[in-house]
């Protein structure tokens, strides 16, 4: 059997590459398959029937995240965002396990060992990041409430040693203060009011700009509203929003960390620190939309 690409097929059927890479990732093309991130499509394959005029091929992110875990797609840019996200996010907040091992429990819900000691409450978080990157899939086109937030939360740490601690309240906001950076945080028995201000004043607004959310993420962070994983909660809705807003996401790597933690600490006195630094970071998101052929705005 003789495999066509992407480009050999779009030109072949008049179809736009981006069409026929919709049609892979959908299922709708028989013998299809993934080598990497390259499609390989049967010489004989059939023009899928369009008998539903009225149906459109994802355009926005969003719209092609949802299209891609319907179909159990590997290799897209679901995959990329699932495995990324993930081993960046709770890299940043101690994780020891490596990008292999995040990319393994993912793609096969197995993880290999070779020598060293890796944390339980690693691996559990790192699955139950995966569930927390579908919940704001799923809930990317509605406002962020305090309801959703803390199902995140319940959700990241759901199984782990913290859950398991009476008084951490998983799920819930913080029974004692802590601090983020050396600085303090709000006092638990301020954190409800403050939380619901915040929500009210950020859902109000009703054309969002970059700067909007980066502000919202960082008095979330301010407010340190759980006992722990504010950071990969508050990294989560700010993914969220993006896609919400139809802005181009980020994923915050180890090469920008410092960056961003030193734009959270400076934002209320200078915030180009942390605006420059997310640009960077949406400049590398973008090469990926751009090898998918995803739209997004400029």
């Amino acid at each position: 059997m003789k495999y066509l690409s992407v480009s050999e097929i779009a030109k072949r059927w008049g179809l736009s590459e981006r069409s026929v890479r919709n049609y892979c990732a959908l299922g709708k093309i028989d013998g299809a398959f993934l080598t990497g991130k390259t499609w390989n499509i049967p010489e004989d394959a059939q023009k899928p029937d369009r008998a539903n005029k009225n149906k459109t091929m994802p355009t926005t992110l969003l719209e092609v995240l949802k299209a891609e875990r319907s179909a159990h797609l590997s290799g897209g840019i679901y995959h990329f965002v699932q495995i990324e996200l993930t081993y960046n996010s709770n890299h940043m907040e101690g994780s020891r396990l490596s990008h292999d091992q995040t990319r393994y429990i993912f793609e096969t819900n197995t993880i290999g060992f070779e020598g060293g000691v890796v944390k339980a409450d690693d691996i559990v978080e790192t699955a139950n990041h995966f569930c927390c990157v579908d919940m704001i899939i799923d809930a990317a086109s509605r406002p962020i409430s305090e309801s959703f937030i803390k199902e995140l939360h319940r959700t990241l740490k759901n199984g782990t040693t913290d859950s398991r601690k009476i008084w951490f309240e998983v799920g819930n906001y913080k029974k004692y203060p802590n601090t983020v950076g050396g600085m303090d945080t709000a006092q638990p028995d301020e954190v409800a009011v403050k939380m619901h201000h915040l929500l009210k004043e950020y859902n109000s607004i009703q054309e969002k700009t970059l700067d909007d959310l980066l502000d919202f993420h960082y008095r979330f962070e301010s407010i340190h509203p759980f006992q722990d994983g504010n950071g990969r909660i508050g990294r989560l809705l700010l993914f969220k929003e993006c896609l919400k807003q139809n802005i181009v996401p980020f994923i915050i790597d180890e090469e920008l960390k410092l960056f961003y933690y030193r734009g959270l600490h400076e934002w209320s006195r200078k915030r180009g620190y942390l605006r420059d630094t997310c640009l960077a970071a949406q400049d590398k998101f973008r090469k990926q939309l751009d090898y998918f052929k995803i739209r997004y705005e400029t």
